[in-house]
């Protein structure tokens, strides 16, 4: 019996790829595509997948945020990130999340296959680079100061980082993150603390510059 895929991902053709690279599988078949995350929470209800390949960055929010969903709501489905952004700063939040996976999209054509059947087969899927990587800051620890600014962001500070690099408002933030606006203001001052930004304009020109080149 083939195990069912759910794909979530804002690009048509990054969907079509994958689609094509897991359709040519007997044991695998895509059962839904979703380009929003409140499409990928309806999809995952009603096709009930056995694992989701989530991208990080969505039209209407945050593919860490998503995965903290359903991983509550379908604790049994196998969450696998494929994204642009750099799996140092992204894989172990990730994992926090409920992820047990992350790949690179330029790596998608030659290794999907084996990372989903990996997370199928209960194994958590890390490149060696980022296996290393995790095993030097346990073993060595990791000093605040050898960290980069984004690092140093809290998950939720990511989200609202990347919404504003997204364009949203800060009204249309609270709203979709169930938040006051002063909270979310609050979040935009830590943001510009922690990335040594002098003011609006320079946080936003950072945030749209940081999602354009992570896409």
């Amino acid at each position: 019996m083939r195990k069912k895929v759910m794909i979530v991902d804002d690009h048509p053709l990054v969907r079509e790829g994958v689609v094509g690279l897991l359709s040519a599988q007997a044991d695998l078949e895509v059962c839904a595509e979703a380009s929003r995350v409140a499409e990928a929470i309806e999809l995952a209800a009603a096709k009930n997948p056995d694992v989701a390949i989530i991208d990080l960055t969505l039209k209407d929010g945050n593919g860490i945020a998503l995965i903290k969903v359903l991983k509550e709501q379908y604790p049994e489905l196998k969450m696998l990130v494929l994204s642009m952004h750099d799996e140092t700063l992204f894989a172990e939040r990730a994992l926090r999340a409920g992820a047990v996976g992350y790949l690179s999209k330029d790596k998608v054509s030659r290794t999907i296959v084996q990372a989903v059947r990996a997370v199928l087969a209960g194994k958590i899927y890390l490149s060696q680079r980022m296996t290393q990587h995790m095993m030097q800051r346990m073993v060595g620890g990791a000093a605040a100061s050898s960290q980069s600014p984004i690092e140093r962001l809290t998950d939720r500070e990511i989200e609202i980082f990347q919404l504003i690099g997204q364009g949203w408002t800060t009204r249309r933030i609270a709203t979709a993150l169930e938040l006051s606006p002063q909270t979310v203001e609050t979040h935009r001052e830590h943001i510009k603390e922690k990335l040594e930004l002098n003011n609006t304009v320079e946080l936003t020109t950072h945030a749209v510059q940081w999602v354009l080149e992570n896409r």
